[in-house]
């Protein structure tokens, strides 16, 4: 049998999250699989009609996690089950998505041919970030997306000396610094000017943000290794830059503290319905020239 345990974890701040919840849980337990409820998706939504479980319990006990919302509830849900290796299809419960590509009115298909074991599993790499204040640890966190140091507030621009594999690579002086993994190229660094990675690259995009010099461009490097970030000088009235994590943000580096960026020991694995493309994504997100199939994927389960 395909994935006998099924952990349901919802945005559970959208409104009438309750109603799919219920109904893709009862779609599952009639095909013989057991559902679990993450703790505060069944709290914030009423769902209790099954057992409940933390995200550490759904990690350790769960064979499939069906995250229901947008990408930012993939990115959080990700980082928690990722050392577990667990499995995690993602429904948009909105507009689609660059991680969550199944359509909520196509989830039920979609998952119903999963279960048939029509499916195919992606892994994604991503990044394990230490502040460091001297010898002392300040802060700590894993990110899917993107590790970004920047500015505070409406300060000027910050300056931050890069070292790869202890080799110095440049002093960058500018609005802020993104280091993004193939996953996050597509998000704020994609704004920012930068390229486009395939999620199978083992690499990672340093893209600037703002530039004091335009010849300052983005640069893509190994996966392996490690990123030092020092913060060297800040604008005129600031005393600190900002550090964000995916969603998570440390607001007090200061100048002399150094960021260490190195890949996390562990990948975060998609499911994905069988006919699943990302390029086919891309161009749906980008509207670049679509074709006659760009479909949402679970249409093309039948």
């Amino acid at each position: 049998m395909h994935f006998p345990t099924i952990a349901l974890i919802g945005r559970y701040q959208d409104s009438g999250l309750d109603g799919p919840l219920r109904a893709l849980a009862s779609m599952l337990t009639r095909a013989g699989r057991a559902v679990l409820i993450e703790t505060e998706t069944a709290r914030n939504t009423q769902v209790h009609e099954y057992p409940v479980a933390t995200l550490e319990e759904i990690g350790k006990t769960a064979s499939l996690a069906v995250v229901m919302g947008g990408d930012g509830t993939v990115l959080g849900v990700a980082r928690h089950l990722a050392p577990y290796s667990a499995l995690i299809v993602g429904i948009n419960h909105g507009h689609l998505g660059f991680i969550t590509d199944i359509s909520l009115p196509e989830a039920h298909t979609a998952l119903a041919q999963m279960l048939h074991g029509n499916y195919r599993i992606e892994e994604r790499m991503l990044l394990t970030a230490s502040i460091w204040r001297g010898s002392q640890q300040m802060y700590a966190a894993t990110a899917l997306n993107d590790v970004v140091i920047n500015r505070a507030g409406r300060g000027g621009m910050i300056e931050v000396h890069v070292e790869h594999n202890d080799i110095f690579m440049y002093s960058q002086r500018a609005d802020g610094l993104i280091i993004a993994t193939p996953t996050g190229s597509s998000a704020y660094a994609l704004s920012a000017g930068g390229p486009l990675l395939h999620p199978g690259l083992n690499a990672v995009a340093l893209v600037p943000v703002a530039p004091q010099t335009l010849s300052n461009r983005p640069i893509v490097i190994p996966g392996d290794g490690v990123l030092k970030l020092s913060l060297t000088a800040v604008g005129r009235g600031q005393t600190g830059a900002n550090v964000h994590f995916d969603m998570q943000s440390w607001s007090d580096l200061q100048v002399g503290d150094c960021i260490r960026v190195q890949r996390a020991p562990w990948n975060i694995r998609f499911v994905h319905p069988q006919g699943y493309s990302y390029f086919s994504t891309l161009r749906r997100k980008l509207h670049w020239n679509l074709m006659p199939h760009d479909t949402e994927p679970g249409a093309k389960l039948g």
